[in-house]
């Protein structure tokens, strides 16, 4: 899996990183508080931040069969995107976040192409899906720009409300 950096002050530096490495963690930890805040419609407690990465493992987004990247931002951890295989050509995109303070950079859509790049060319994946909610708005609209169409629910996610599905082209 290339990096991707356009070598413009400011720019983004997207990489593979171990779920667990402490950059990878933290940004999990901001991407819980997030959109368990967004859930409630108010701050979210340490505690319900906690009980959401118990419940969400991200223990399979490692190899074999997932993938994590880290994208940095003016050299800081900005946002990340997780990687597993639903089925030997299924990849399913999930935790693709970037942090408040990196948002409108161009990071989330960075964040998109290098995750479709790594399940094709890392796992091997034909079709990418996802699932994400309602209240979720900048999501929907980054993947409908991506080329992805909206699917019958795939997974029965308990917070899901909008499945999404993108055909890759295969890796050279």
């Amino acid at each position: 899996m290339r990096r991707v950096n356009d070598g413009r002050p400011g720019s983004w530096n997207i990489a593979p990183l171990p779920v667990g490495h402490p950059d990878s963690a933290a940004l999990l930890r901001a991407y819980y508080d997030d959109i368990v805040g967004r859930y409630h419609g108010r701050r979210a407690t340490r505690e319900e931040v906690d009980a959401a990465l118990a419940e969400e493992s991200s223990d399979d987004l490692a190899p074999p069969t997932g993938h994590f990247l880290v994208g940095r931002w003016e050299g800081r951890p900005a946002g990340c995107a997780g990687l597993r295989l639903l089925e030997e050509r299924t990849a399913e995109l999930t935790r693709l976040f970037v942090l408040p303070g990196a948002r409108g950079t161009g990071g989330g859509a960075r964040l998109l192409a290098a995750a479709e790049r790594a399940a094709a060319e890392v796992l091997g994946a034909r079709v990418i899906r996802l699932d994400t909610r309602a209240d979720l708005v900048e999501a929907r609209a980054l993947y409908a720009r991506g080329g992805y169409a909206e699917i019958p629910d795939y997974n029965g996610g308990k917070y899901a409300d909008h499945w999404f599905e993108k055909r890759l082209s295969p890796s050279p």
